[in-house]
């Protein structure tokens, strides 16, 4: 979100009305659900695609971690973010591999999202697809180009990772993978 010109002059915002706070609620709601087709409406009327909640959660952050790929095709089609990651550097294409959600990670590569891509922790889809197990995304993020030897703010690498969480399959398929230079 950019810098209101309000609070640049260093006036109060002014207070949002019960219904704008619950057509917003409603918007993120369409988000978290995936109703794609009330969500091109509101795009096509001029509802910004980025636009964030309060924990920097974007509409696409939301669609993609609740795996609903359609809404997700809709928000890009959109010029939604495929990058834009929330309050805590969460990326949408971390999210949905942390879900599990191939489809959702194809659709966001597809449309741009840095394989490595990573908040100030470091932590890259791989790392998180490695640790929760999900050797199918592992397998493509490794094949898009995401790198094995990327490390963490605590050194850590996606091997690391995984092995910490117990995720033994993993760990091997990325043992294998070094082995064989990729």
């Amino acid at each position: 979100m950019g810098t209101n010109p309000s609070e640049e002059a260093g006036k109060p915002l002014p207070a949002l009305d019960d219904q704008t706070l619950a057509f917003v609620a409603r918007v993120f709601g369409f988000a978290r659900g995936g109703h794609a087709r009330e969500l091109g409406e509101l795009l096509d009327q001029g509802l910004p695609a980025n636009l964030r909640n309060e924990r920097g959660d974007s509409l696409l952050m939301l669609a993609a971690y609740h795996g609903h790929g359609e809404a997700v095709r809709v928000l890009l089609e959109h010029g939604g973010d495929p990058n834009l990651g929330n309050d805590r550097g969460q990326t949408p294409l971390a999210a949905a591999a942390f879900k599990g959600e191939m489809e959702v990670v194809q659709r966001l590569l597809d449309a741009g999202a840095l394989v490595d891509g990573c908040g100030p922790d470091g932590r890259t889809a791989l790392m998180t697809a490695a640790m929760f197990g999900r050797t199918a995304i592992v397998d493509l993020l490794l094949a898009r180009g995401a790198s094995a030897d990327t490390r963490d703010a605590g050194g850590n690498t996606a091997y690391d990772a995984a092995l910490a969480m117990g995720a033994a399959e993993t760990a091997e398929q990325l043992e294998r993978a070094a082995r064989r230079g990729g």
